[in-house]
């Protein structure tokens, strides 16, 4: 029987099965990750025709490629013959056509079969009579002749390439609207209005449901307890140096952690729709851009004074594009969850590039993808090791239900309208994800969700 998902989620709590059951993943895979616009990868990756990477979508391996026509594709990376993956590697170049390792059938950019080894058979010899091949066999009426299968519908937008396996719901403007702006001022970044993946991109799995760390993504409640003990070590490095001092990038990126309740209240919150969501609307830990020479110059002249100042003043903490995707505007970096099972997820961390920038942009990309989100970061950590907690306490017995009521009171006069502001710290910001997500799963059952 397929579980019935609407009554997990109340105004202002929701059940623990949301976290630990595996039939409500499979579920969520089905409806609510394969109805959605999620993110493949970034143009810069498949610069030429033939490049490509591999990546997992809505628990789906594809290809993101770079056709022959110049366009981008989004592909099961699932061989048409056996459903052996056309490749294991992370990212490579196909050339003009993608070779099935297994029994070498071959396939054109844009997923047609080209060839299949032996197709006619092999000719009688001395020892031997013919062998037959595919003629009279009726594979011309078989699936696999058809090629590989395209994963949906795709869009693109700066150089960022979506993907939405099952059709129906709002287009890919109309579902990300707002979010739009944050992809074109990130890219403007760049004088040349140009991004690109720098440093690769870091992976970590964890131990945890996805919603845990997407929640965390929307909360500046925790890090006055949570990351306590980073601040404390990043505060005991720098010390008390003498005033002046230039306080070094890692400093500038770390510090900012220790403010308080009254900072992360003030920081502002927006709610839009679809379940996606700014942080930061106000303020943010991060750090502005200042003292990079003739950068703001050099933007004013390529995109004009308003635009350019507009530009630098997107700064905020985290822009959800539910239920993938986090970007933070400075400092360029972004992070994407590609979930695994009910208890295991991968965290991926993207750093980019705006060509043409100071190459001191670059290197706070990098750095904070290092110190914040990388494996062996002191932040990280933190959260992590609270996330597997909550995973393995959720499934223990006690109340099966997670609160949610910080700013509820509130929500009964705000309505359902948006976008709508809040404070920093309201936890409408965590309601609104999950009424987004009682919405997607309460769709109709598709096929693949049938079971006896």
């Amino acid at each position: 029987m397929t579980p019935d998902a609407s009554a997990l989620v109340q105004p202002a709590q929701v059940h623990r099965d949301l976290y630990t059951s595996p039939a409500i993943f499979a579920l969520e895979m089905q409806r609510l990750w394969a109805g959605s616009w999620l993110f493949v990868g970034h143009d810069s990756q498949v610069p030429a025709a033939g490049d490509f990477v591999t990546t997992d979508l809505a628990g789906q391996p594809v290809l993101m490629l770079r056709r022959e026509d110049g366009g981008i594709g989004v592909l099961h990376n699932r061989c048409a013959h056996k459903g052996a993956p056309l490749s294991t590697a992370a990212a490579g170049h196909a050339d003009r056509y993608l070779r099935c390792p297994y029994h070498g059938w071959t396939y054109r950019l844009d997923g047609r079969l080209a060839g299949i080894p032996l197709k006619s058979g092999l000719p009688a010899t001395a020892d031997q009579p013919a062998r037959a091949g595919y003629a009279g066999s009726g594979f011309e009426h078989c699936p696999a002749q058809d090629g590989l299968t395209a994963y949906g519908e795709v869009a693109s937008h700066r150089g960022f390439v979506f993907a939405r396996a099952r059709p129906g719901g709002p287009p890919f403007d109309a579902c990300l609207g707002e979010l739009l702006q944050a992809l074109d001022l990130l890219a403007d970044r760049s004088p040349q209005g140009r991004l690109r993946v720098a440093g690769g991109v870091l992976r970590t799995t964890f131990a945890a449901n996805w919603k845990i760390y997407l929640e965390n993504i929307n909360d500046a409640f925790h890090p006055v307890t949570t990351h306590a003990s980073a601040t404390e070590a990043a505060q005991g490095a720098w010390g008390t140096p003498p005033e002046g001092t230039p306080v070094p990038l890692a400093m500038r990126q770390l510090l900012p952690f220790a403010a308080g309740y009254d900072f992360f209240d003030q920081m502002g919150g927006r709610l839009l729709p679809h379940g996606c969501s700014v942080l930061g609307t106000r303020q943010s830990l991060h750090t502005a851009y200042t003292g990079l020479g003739g950068y703001a110059e050099a933007l004013q002249a390529a995109h004009g004074r308003e635009r350019a100042e507009a530009v630098l003043r997107f700064a905020p903490q985290n822009v959800v594009f539910y239920p993938s995707m986090a970007l933070k505007g400075a400092p360029q970096v972004m992070r994407v969850l590609r979930p695994l099972a009910a208890d295991r997820t991968v965290l991926e961390a993207w750093a980019f590039e705006a060509e043409g920038a100071p190459p001191e942009l670059l290197q706070s990309a990098l750095l904070y993808n290092r110190q914040v989100f990388s494996p062996l970061s002191i932040v990280a950590h933190d959260d992590l090791h609270l996330f597997e907690g909550i995973q393995r306490s959720l499934a223990a017995d006690g109340n099966p239900w997670v609160s949610l009521h910080r700013g509820a009171a509130a929500d009964a006069d705000a309505g359902a309208v948006l976008p709508r502001d809040v404070s920093g710290i309201d936890e409408a910001l965590l309601r609104h994800q999950y009424q987004a997500w009682a919405e997607k799963m309460a769709g109709p059952a598709t096929g693949a969700e049938a079971s006896p």
